[in-house]
């Protein structure tokens, strides 16, 4: 693990996470994705799987690494709702995998929740985490319970320092539903831990429906999506870097031409491969007792997204997902380069407004391949797919979920870059994916 004390001066020198791809990705995305057939042949076409389950390239294997229902070495039930995860490097060649669980307050009896501990934020809660540890083959050695008591944990971040942060996506508060404790933050769990962390919330960060954060190692700042059809792109500027608990600054995007403006491109449309100067608008109430976070900031003329998801930090860049952003709703992809200083604003571009659902339908969770490519999870209403797409700008489908029409999740790469996990979220599968990556 890389600790906090020694997270920026690594960070110096260009962070584990980051590797190759930002300037290709650049001339990948500086396109508009039109109807013509530009479909890549990196890896090629998905093959049938005979066990039903998942179809990938020739040359490709997978192993099912845990199951809801199968029971867990403290002795719990793995969870349901498998979602946003994170992969990490552990002792004598491990891997560690911290994964969230997006269970729901009507999912309260199922057994497939995750039980109340000593150490639970709300016993009405039933989401949270779960920790995997995997030998060098991609063998289970140990899993359990690590964050306890928190509500629809959808997706989240790794952070630099050997930590995954978790997002709550629900606003419960208690006396309007059946909760005891107030939602809506983010959760820091260890990868090194080996047992169920305190759920502290982090307050500052804010309070609202977080789908996915993404840290900027140079600074620490935080980058955060909103999963709302009016959603804002946040940034939590930290008093001490690496110490999300020590509070800090919570803004919110703006573009100073168009306050306000509704980035759908529903209304008022934004070219592709434009940069736009912007400016961040502070959130004086990061945590009111209504669900009402971006609703300040788009009083002071924050940016509105369409439904925030995935988000990636790479080489200085942040891509992020809106899953049904666009003229037709099938989804964007954001580019966002932070100034040289918190001060300035940075610039913001769209780079992919996909029109026709054949080639990328609502891009969710998003991750980069340590060879080049970026790989987006679809969520769409029919086709649940692996998208890849390649630096000279071909899209390929990599995987496709043979079982059923279940969302994939938590697309992540060991940071060895040989193996790719992903779930399926219903019935609650994790995958481990290895095979001919390329290397170029």
């Amino acid at each position: 693990m890389v600790s906090r004390r020694k997270f920026f001066t690594l960070a110096g020198a260009g962070a584990a996470g980051s590797i190759l791809a930002a300037a290709p990705l650049k001339a990948l995305y500086s396109r508009e994705i039109r109807g013509e057939s530009i479909r890549g042949r990196s890896y090629g076409t998905p093959l049938r799987d005979p066990q039903g389950l998942l179809d990938l390239p020739r040359g490709f294997q997978y192993r099912i690494v845990s199951q809801t229902g199968n029971v867990m070495s403290d002795g719990n039930q793995v969870p349901g709702n498998p979602d946003g995860m994170a992969a990490f490097a552990g002792r004598d060649n491990t891997i560690i995998l911290v994964r969230n669980h997006e269970m729901n307050l009507g999912e309260l009896d199922k057994p497939a929740a995750i039980a109340p501990s000593p150490k639970t934020y709300d016993p009405t809660g039933r989401g949270g985490t779960t920790t995997l540890v995997l030998d060098g083959d991609r063998c289970l050695v140990r899993d359990f319970v690590s964050l306890a008591g928190t509500h629809r944990n959808c997706a989240g971040g790794a952070t630099p320092w050997g930590s995954w942060i978790s997002c709550e996506e629900d606003v419960s508060i208690p006396d309007t539903e059946a909760v005891e404790m107030a939602h809506g933050y983010n959760f820091e769990v260890l990868a090194s831990a080996t047992e169920p962390v305190d759920p502290v919330p982090l307050v500052a960060m804010g309070r609202f429906n977080h789908e996915a954060i993404a840290v900027d190692p140079a600074t620490g700042i935080v980058y955060q999506t909103e999963d709302r059809s009016d959603g804002l792109f946040y940034r939590f500027i930290p008093d001490e870097p690496g110490n999300l608990q020590a509070g800090g600054v919570l803004q919110a995007i703006a573009l100073p031409h168009q306050p306000g403006i509704d980035t759908s491109n529903r209304s008022n449309p934004i070219p592709i491969g434009q940069p736009m100067q912007t400016e961040w608008v502070t959130i004086a109430n990061p945590d009111p007792p209504t669900d009402s976070v971006r609703l300040e900031g788009a009083s002071f003329g924050a940016a509105r997204f369409s439904r925030g998801e995935g988000i990636w930090y790479g080489n200085g860049e942040f891509y992020f997902c809106c899953t049904s952003g666009g003229p037709t709703g099938l989804g964007q992809v954001w580019r966002y380069v932070p100034g040289s200083t918190a001060e300035q604003g940075g610039t913001l571009e769209l780079f992919v407004e996909p029109t026709d659902a054949n080639q990328l339908k609502n891009p969710d969770n998003i991750t980069l391949l340590p060879f080049g490519d970026l790989f987006i999870c679809e969520d769409g209403s029919t086709r649940q797919s692996i998208v890849g797409v390649t630096p000279s700008g071909e899209l390929y489908q990599f995987a496709h979920n043979a079982l059923n029409a279940s969302e994939l999740a938590g697309v992540c790469f060991s940071p060895d870059g040989q193996t790719l996990f992903v779930n399926i979220q219903n019935p609650g599968i994790t995958f481990a994916i290895w095979g001919p990556w390329l290397t170029a």
